[in-house]
């Protein structure tokens, strides 16, 4: 079965920029776009107080899913989900089994970040799974060339998702930086191990060439990260989230979060498996 992309789409304007970036990734990948609009009519959805939520009714649903497949120039297949975000990405995920899920994040400037209740972190807590988070500022949709993707210096497996992310980097002929965030005391030999732990993975086994590797000491590692991913330096930051980036109720507070909030540069979070 081709790869695929599963793409979240609420007609918004944070939501067509995704849909550009990812309809040109899926020509190299050789991946079709699976474009998914879920109807948010659950009461107990957070949204529904802010008025970011589309309120079109079936039929208009269906004339915009037909107007937005019909100028993608890659394969598309359109579906319509109800209720929470996060359970009919779930179910998309299960029948489909993209490589990732696309979304766009929209502008935040204006709301403080204790009330923000964004689509990527409830599905990152419900269902972990690949996720690529596009801004709706994004300058760019090229695919991504630069790559930088940080790590704490720990190891982790990417379990299945690993082949999938080997050939998403290969396809896109990247070039890869590894950045190591340690804490702003300890000790000065764990850049090597950063990097080791990168290459033990196997996703950039085929990459053309040489990956670099870079460190930095911070207090708050997510600040060092979106420093660090800047415009004109690097298209796209990698994150790896640990199972315990999940839980409980402080989880707005990670670095994942932080980072997906905060970005100039679309975010691809890789949810590593527990060992």
């Amino acid at each position: 079965m081709a790869p695929s992309l599963l793409i979240l789409t609420d007609f918004f304007q944070a939501a067509d920029r995704a849909l550009d970036y990812a309809t040109n990734l899926a020509e190299p990948l050789g991946a079709r776009v699976v474009l998914l609009h879920v109807r948010r009519d659950s009461l107990l959805d957070p949204d529904m107080f802010t008025g970011e939520l589309s309120n079109l009714n079936q039929e208009a649903i269906r004339l915009a899913l037909s107007r937005v497949a019909g100028n993608l120039a890659v394969p598309v297949v359109a579906e319509v989900g109800h209720g929470r975000v996060a359970f009919a990405v779930a179910d998309a995920v299960s029948r489909h089994q993209p490589t990732l899920v696309v979304l766009g994040r929209p502008d935040y400037a204006g709301t403080p970040e204790e009330l923000v209740q964004t689509t990527s972190l409830d599905i990152l807590r419900t269902a972990p799974y690949p996720m690529l988070v596009v801004p709706h500022s994004v300058a760019s949709t090229a695919p991504p060339r630069r790559v930088l993707l940080a790590v704490d210096g720990e190891r982790f497996t990417l379990g299945r998702h690993a082949g999938a992310i080997r050939h998403l980097l290969t396809a896109l002929s990247t070039e890869l930086t590894v950045l190591h965030v340690a804490p702003a005391a300890g000790p000065d030999d764990q850049g090597a191990q950063a990097l080791d732990s990168v290459l033990q993975t196997g996703v950039a086994i085929d990459l053309l060439q040489q990956v670099q590797a870079r460190s930095v000491r911070a207090e708050h590692p997510a600040e060092a990260i979106v420093h660090a991913a800047q415009p004109g330096t690097y298209d796209l930051v990698v994150l790896i989230a640990r199972p315990r980036s999940f839980l409980g109720q402080l989880f707005h507070r990670s670095v994942t979060a932080q980072v997906l909030l905060h970005s100039r540069v679309p975010v691809l979070v890789l949810p590593a498996q527990a060992e």
